[in-house]
């Protein structure tokens, strides 16, 4: 219980508020049971001496014979318990009255001897303050009758069983009001405690949460003090973490992503230049071996010029893949000879066509061109004129002959469509995702021997990539194609 109460803050507020209270309210009653009292004591003697100096005053104007009826007034008073005369010498005297002595009380009239009387009030001893009337209040008068100048004592005794009547009403409350004090006392404390402690539990529990990365939660301000303002703190702190801590992740995110793109990078670089000097190495292989025989004179390699003439055009396939290889090389640095600018793809797409015209009439090729007559774009020239040579390049190239190319760009919502598309012939469907590859042929229709490099598709993408863009390729029922997109741009 002791631990519980250690570890719990509202328990502390709550015991220590309910003592200070009940303490403080037994402290007051005390008080008021001891002062009220007093006071009326006080107001008491006020009373009764008011009335006894008015009294005397009446004797010092008449004979001690004649003073009987003053006496006797005097004794109805209900503030008055009993009065005691004194000559001068001490002596008790027998009080003047036209009734008997025992109207003044029990007081008795031998000669008793008083000494050391002074000025001021005179208190009864313990025996005397016995019952409900008991005398406990005295005043002691001195005087003359108005015909002498003989002194005389006059002690009067006032009742005080009020005084005893109210000791007693707040001993008997005591009990009661001791009850009701502690209960309201709690009930106060667990208000206040309550009134008190709720922001900072709240504060408390927002914190443990905080310490959990928990910021899911709003504290309450309404209030506008000291712990309203903490709370309104804490509300702004809880945003600003998660704000930071969603950035931070969203940072992690993207450094993983990056992460993974390098790594990715690198494994491809490592594939691309096995694959590339895997490449290299069969032409370099190729023609030092013509070029040996050729020079021992072995059988066949006699015929020197025949072997030339086949060294010099797989020296010009080493020569093109090496191009190539530069290409890649530049734009995977992000070369900046590569800038962007306007271009018309419709120019570009005719000069090609008409460079490749023999081919195609060799070929006995169709071309079908379905384009506007200006296709603006905002694009790196050289780059895209390798791209439309690729691709439209490998369509004439491995179209059969009498064969159909079609050309097509169809405008877009805020785009050009491009497609390339030669009739007679399909990938099987196994390769398509492997076109775009470094050095990847499909065997039964792009050997080395149609003297591609092997890199024509995987340079497009490259630089369709460059420019935001992807080529896709699939089968369609006459043939295949080719297609990507690019923004639109005004010339």
């Amino acid at each position: 219980m002791k631990e519980k109460i250690r570890s719990s803050l509202l328990a502390k507020v709550f015991l220590l508020t309910a003592l200070l209270l009940f303490g403080l309210s037994l402290v007051v009653y005390g008080l008021l049971a001891w002062l009220m009292p007093q006071t009326y004591s006080h107001k008491l003697n006020a009373s009764l001496d008011e009335q006894t100096v008015s009294f005397l005053a009446g004797l010092e104007e008449v004979a001690f014979s004649d003073s009987g009826g003053l006496f006797d007034q005097f004794a109805r008073n209900r503030e008055i318990y009993s009065m005691e005369l004194y000559d001068d010498n001490g002596v008790l005297i027998p009080l003047p009255s036209a009734q008997a002595p025992a109207a003044y009380g029990e007081a008795a009239y031998g000669e008793t001897s008083l000494a050391g009387y002074g000025e001021g009030n005179v208190a009864l001893s313990a025996e005397e303050e016995t019952g409900e009337d008991a005398p406990v209040l005295a005043g002691h008068y001195y005087f003359s009758f108005g015909d002498s100048q003989e002194r005389y004592l006059l002690l009067v005794y006032g009742k005080a069983g009020q005084i005893a009547e109210l000791q007693q009403a707040f001993l008997r409350l005591f009990p009661f009001l001791s009850a009701v004090v502690l209960l309201v006392s709690l009930l106060v404390s667990w208000i206040y405690s309550r009134m008190i402690t709720k922001p900072v539990l709240e504060i408390s529990r927002v914190s443990e949460r905080m310490s959990r990365l928990d910021l899911e939660w709003q504290v309450d301000g309404q209030r506008t003090d000291e712990l309203g303002t903490l709370g309104k703190s804490l509300n702004r702190l809880s945003r600003n973490l998660r704000a930071a801590l969603a950035d931070l992740q969203k940072a992690n995110e993207e450094l993983e992503a990056d992460i993974r793109r390098e790594k990715a990078l690198e494994q491809a670089q490592i594939e691309f230049f096995a694959a590339a000097s895997h490449e290299l190495k069969t032409p370099i292989t190729v023609i030092k071996g013509q070029l040996e025989g050729m020079l021992l004179g072995i059988g066949a390699y006699k015929d020197r010029e025949k072997y030339l003439l086949r060294s010099l055009r797989v020296t010009q396939t080493l020569e093109s893949m090496v191009y190539d290889l530069l290409t890649i090389s530049r734009l995977q640095a992000g070369d900046p000879g590569f800038q962007t600018g306007k271009l018309d793809c419709a120019s570009v797409i005719r000069k090609y066509l008409a460079d490749t015209e023999d081919l195609v009439v060799g070929k006995d090729l169709q071309i079908e061109c379905r384009f506007p007559d200006s296709v603006p774009v905002h694009a790196n020239e050289s780059l895209m004129e390798k791209v439309f040579s690729n691709l439209i390049g490998n369509a004439v190239k491995y179209a059969p002959p009498e064969a159909v190319v079609k050309i097509t760009v169809r405008e877009g919502q805020g785009s050009w469509q491009f497609s390339i598309e030669n009739t007679g012939t399909h990938i099987p469907e196994e390769a398509i995702p492997k076109l775009f590859e470094a050095f990847y042929r499909v065997d039964t229709s792009r050997s080395r021997q149609t003297g591609g490099s092997g890199l024509g598709l995987y340079i497009v993408q490259k630089i369709l990539q460059q420019h935001h863009s992807r080529c896709h390729v699939r089968n369609t029922q006459e043939g295949v194609a080719f297609f990507f997109e690019l923004p639109q741009r005004q010339l």
